[in-house]
């Protein structure tokens, strides 16, 4: 099954149906439950490029043709660009997005004391965007800010938004991913940002899961004004996967049996069910996790039959926040 093309909301970029998404492929620690099993105890740069490569191509194989990448995720855009000089695709073959404002620093260590620091401000937009540049070139289309929250400040920040709305007229697509237990009002709040009668952004990514769906209307909002709508984390970082079945889930699992599926299958299939969405990433580090990933676009889903699951967004985001980076 090969994932469908489409025009990301109105800003002129294509993408597929399911994207690929980088944040477990670029470093060798990260939150997704069962990386001992996925990934071995080979965590070292050639070993996760390698990995990265491969998954790549069968990505590519499978005709998906967006791919997420961002700076804090170790060395994903330069994995992502030796692969397109190796496998010499042309600039148009992908649409290629990336994401600034938390940098790297885990130091490819699997217990670093911090993987990664955010900070939201023009300096960092200025220099995030460089490197960006100096390693994925010309085939960055879509330049996000990453997890824009309402307490970080950035929508309110006059001169970096001055600075995406200049990006946005040289051609950049901009968009904002959003998480927390807030991402609706941040959604609502982007969608309001003006500058001299301008709004910067484009495109949002959400977290939006059968565990964590309160983000759906302020999606809804979003692509009805002709935005991109980008889902991440449709599996829960693997909360949501036959081999980390909880007792709450359970009902979800049994259904997933009932109509032939698989619980990620039908995990993705309910998020693409949404009018709303452009694009499911998938995080996949095994190339059977991306087949069955894929396997959800022949899955017909009745969003409405599915047992309810859904945590308060508070206790969801507190969970995740326990998440150990192995």
């Amino acid at each position: 099954m090969k994932s469908i093309s489409r025009e990301l909301g109105s800003t002129g970029l294509t993408v597929t149906r399911i994207g690929f998404g980088l944040a477990a492929l670029g470093r060798p620690s990260y939150i997704t439950l069962g990386r001992d099993t996925d990934l071995g105890a080979d965590r070292s740069v050639a070993a996760m490029e390698r990995r990265c490569h491969a998954m790549l191509d069968s990505a590519y194989a499978a005709g998906i043709r967006y791919f997420d990448a961002a700076r804090s995720y170790g060395s994903a855009e330069a994995f992502l660009a030796s692969w397109l000089h190796a496998r010499e695709l042309p600039v148009d073959a992908i649409t290629v997005g990336s994401k600034w404002g938390y940098t790297y620093t885990g130091a490819w260590l699997l217990d670093a004391p911090a993987h990664e620091i955010k900070d939201l401000s023009l300096d960092a937009l200025r220099r995030q965007l460089l490197e960006s540049r100096a390693v994925l070139g010309d085939r960055l289309r879509l330049y996000q800010v990453h997890s824009a929250t309402l307490e970080s400040g950035v929508l309110d920040d006059r001169q970096v938004l001055e600075k995406l709305i200049h990006l946005r007229s040289q051609g950049l697509v901009v968009g904002l991913t959003v998480s927390g237990p807030r991402q609706a009002e941040t959604i609502d709040r982007a969608l309001d940002v003006h500058v001299d009668g301008v709004n910067p952004f484009q495109c949002v990514q959400a977290t939006w899961n059968l565990l964590e769906p309160s983000a759906a209307a302020a999606l809804a909002r979003a692509h009805a004004q002709g935005w991109g709508v980008i889902v991440k984390e449709v599996l829960a970082n693997g909360r949501l996967t036959d081999k980390h079945v909880r007792p709450r889930i359970r009902p979800l699992e049994d259904h997933a049996r009932s109509v032939g599926a698989s619980l990620d299958a039908v995990a993705f299939a309910a998020a693409l069910g949404n009018r709303w969405v452009d694009v499911v990433l998938s995080g996949a580090v095994r190339e059977e996790q991306l087949l069955a990933n894929l396997r959800s676009l022949s899955v017909t889903m009745d969003l409405n039959a599915l047992p309810v699951v859904a945590e308060q967004p508070e206790d969801y985001w507190t969970a995740r926040s326990m998440l150990r980076w192995a």
